[in-house]
């Protein structure tokens, strides 16, 4: 006699395949692989069915419930989630009693509380008399395993589902710890069902196991579940206060064959589940390092990726090394983009004073104790010191600066870095930028060469303009080009940065990019879950990276997010006034007053205030906004005047910057009453539809 088993957790599959001797025989399968689930049931004598998410997340439950009703094999439906599912039980062929006391013993799972399931069933629904034990209450959390512990060393949590701890599928969870202790960090794994805390807000895993650590390395959903109906419900508070870095280890339900080949990088489920919702928690977002491959009987296991799982803990521990480093030994460097490549447009940033935000930064690091050496204390002689010392701007550019740079880089020293990249990579960088060094910033030829950064250091303290892609016709298509891998400059930067400084590096702790945005998060590669060979991964490596970012883009800083484990610190954007009117446009809005005066007292003297009207909207090429090609006729020219004082009242709403933002620093005065008066003047879009829903003032009736 035959049990089906089908469950959309692999963990049941894998548990039900270790149980030695079961009361009947078990065909295993996941119903997301399933084209017919019919085909399975010759020789069944009874079915369990177990969906997380519920009856609508298999469209085959309904063919399934069906063939089991005509053949009279009974039918067990069980929910995800800890309550019983009211519709799968109602869906069940079995008596209530029983649905229950199988959910009881798939909830607490395991391979024990699997073999007992079999032998449940075997005994109440098919009557078989081989007796059977209730469920075995097992560890809501626990330690996996037991590793050494090194005092002097950081910890780093890594967290994973109680389901792979019972089910034996924990080789994935090994590899990555292993990983975390060879990057020279205490591992602590720790299984759990779920992240989600009680009604009272409490998480006890956290303070029980997780309150000492130093970074926390997550593979489970986020803490406010996995759809909509938890939203209100949603607390990150017990992470949140562990006060340490969460990241978000991917474990990708693809194999690593399809991953590799494909240009997304993660399937739709996981970009949703593994990274879009956990970025409600505030976690980093990292690499996957765990795949899907098929095991014995078709039933999937979980397989790491030793060189991702590396990346994935080399990220981890340098974050967690973060907390140790005492702020006066933590070197940093400030990165400022420069797009187009010119002078002009060094530490340009959307919104950000970003000259005027360096020297801010630079003063609070070093009331905070950072070593920042004597830097120049107004934003603009800061970019103007750092420009006279090269910068990358060509037309300018010196020999007596390249030779008067500190920031060097020896050939031999690149070749090395260049070594350690995919070969496709390297292949990819040589086709575009010749052999190592290239010819961008090199000072030198043959093996003496060295590539020169534009670069200057204060104290423990780098401040850089970031490489520019490169060069050409159009720097604006270059900029964005998805294809374009970076040169040989740009990944010489970024690894200066990282060597250790015994090794000839800056050995950086961490990395700011001020302001939207730099190049990095745009190299070629993969949309997320970027692989060795995808160029950000390979720029930038295990180094934290901290990115202030105008607040109202959250589109573009999730590309830094995804693309390079940022920290993304939200600014407030510049402030910002009313365009009002202006030139033509101010005199237009005064002859539409004497136009209406005019019409009460002087009849008269219309056409010609008409003409003066049309002549100006004319002069001010007004009439290709308003869609009119010529002057309308006197019947009409009522109608067209109250088209052009709509379309005036829209200009004069426009909100335009007035100023930029700097960092830390909020409005005052009037540029605040400005900025509040916009944010309540400002209408919002709709189901695709700009201005659908007022701002609060016209809202509340007010005047504007």
């Amino acid at each position: 006699m035959t049990l089906l088993l089908l469950s959309t957790a692999d963990t049941d599959l894998l548990a039900a395949r270790s149980v030695r001797e079961p009361a009947l025989e078990l065909r295993l399968a996941n119903p997301a692989r399933v084209d017919d689930p019919v085909t399975l049931l010759d020789g069944v004598r009874v079915v369990v069915v177990r969906l997380l998410g519920g009856r609508r997340a298999w469209d085959g439950f309904d063919a399934l419930r069906t063939a089991c009703v005509e053949r009279r094999v009974p039918l067990v439906a069980v929910g995800g989630e800890g309550a019983l599912d009211a519709e799968l039980a109602d869906a069940s062929t079995v008596p209530a009693g029983v649905v229950a006391d199988a959910a009881a013993y798939l909830r607490e799972g395991g391979t024990g509380n699997l073999g007992q399931l079999v032998a449940f069933l075997s005994d109440t629904v098919l009557l078989t008399g081989v007796g059977f034990d209730p469920p075995s209450a097992l560890p809501a959390y626990g330690l996996h395993g037991a590793r050494e512990v090194d005092p002097a060393r950081p910890t780093v949590g890594v967290v994973f589902y109680r389901a792979h701890e019972l089910s034996g599928n924990t080789s994935f969870v090994d590899v990555l710890c292993d990983a975390v202790e060879a990057a020279g960090a205490n591992a602590r794994p720790v299984y759990v069902g779920s992240l989600r805390p009680d009604g009272e807000g409490r998480l006890p895993v956290v303070d029980a196991l997780l309150a000492d650590v130093d970074a926390l390395v997550v593979t489970v959903l986020a803490s406010g579940g996995s759809n909509a109906s938890h939203a209100e419900g949603w607390d990150a508070g017990a992470l949140a206060r562990l006060d340490v870095p969460v990241l978000q280890a991917l474990c990708l339900t693809s194999s690593r064959a399809d991953w590799d080949a494909s240009d997304a990088g993660a399937a739709p489920i996981d970009a949703a589940m593994q990274v879009a919702i956990p970025e409600f928690d505030g976690r980093l977002v990292t690499v996957p390092f765990s795949f899907k491959e098929t095991g014995e009987d078709g039933v999937p296991v979980y397989v790491a990726d030793p060189e991702r799982a590396a990346r994935v803990a080399g990220i981890a521990v340098a974050h967690a090394r973060l907390r140790s480093v005492p702020n006066a030994d933590k070197r940093v460097a400030l990165v400022l983009s420069s797009y187009p490549t010119k002078h002009s447009r060094v530490g340009n940033a959307v919104g950000l004073d970003t000259p005027a935000s360096a020297v801010l930064l630079l003063q609070a690091m070093r009331a905070a104790g950072y070593e920042v050496g004597d830097f120049p204390e107004d934003g603009d002689e800061l970019v103007h010191t750092l420009i006279a010392a090269g910068g990358h701007d060509v037309e300018w550019l010196t020999e007596d600066q390249l030779q008067a740079a500190v920031a060097r880089v020896p050939l031999a020293d690149y070749r090395a870095w260049f070594a350690t990249l995919p070969a496709s990579l390297q292949e990819a960088m040589v086709e575009h930028w010749g052999a190592p060094p290239g010819s961008l910033y090199v000072d030198g030829s043959g093996d003496t060469a060295e590539i020169v950064l534009a670069a200057l250091q204060y104290g423990n303290v780098v401040l850089a303009i970031q490489p520019p892609r490169g060069f050409g016709e159009n720097p604006i298509a270059i900029y964005h080009d998805p294809d374009l891998p970076p040169s040989h400059h740009y990944l010489a930067a970024y690894r200066w940065l990282a060597a250790p400084v015994e090794q000839g590096g800056f050995g950086a702790h961490a990395v700011v990019h001020l302001g939207k945005h730099g190049t990095l998060e745009w190299l070629p590669g993969k949309g997320l879950g970027l692989s060795a060979g995808c160029a950000p991964d390979a720029v930038l490596g295990d180094l934290p990276l901290f990115y202030p970012f105008i607040v109202n883009d959250p589109g573009e800083g999730t590309q830094a997010k995804r693309r390079a484990h940022a920290t993304v610190v939200d600014h407030l954007v510049p402030p910002m006034a009313r365009a009002e009117s202006y030139d033509e446009m101010a005199q237009l809005e005064q002859l539409l007053d004497e136009y209406a005066q005019v019409q009460a007292m002087d009849p008269a003297k219309l056409p010609t205030i008409r003409g003066q009207i049309w002549e100006l909207v004319e002069q001010a090429q007004l009439h290709h906004d308003l869609h009119v090609a010529e002057s309308p006729s006197e019947e009409e020219f009522d109608d067209f005047l109250l088209h052009v004082d709509g379309y005036l009242c829209e200009v004069k709403d426009v909100l335009i910057r007035d100023g930029l933002h700097v960092l830390g620093q909020a409005p005052v005065a009037m540029p605040r009453v400005d900025l509040v008066l916009s944010v309540l003047r400002a209408q919002q879009t709709w189901g695709g539809e700009a201005g659908s829903l007022p701002g609060l003032r016209r809202a509340l009736g007010l005047a504007e």
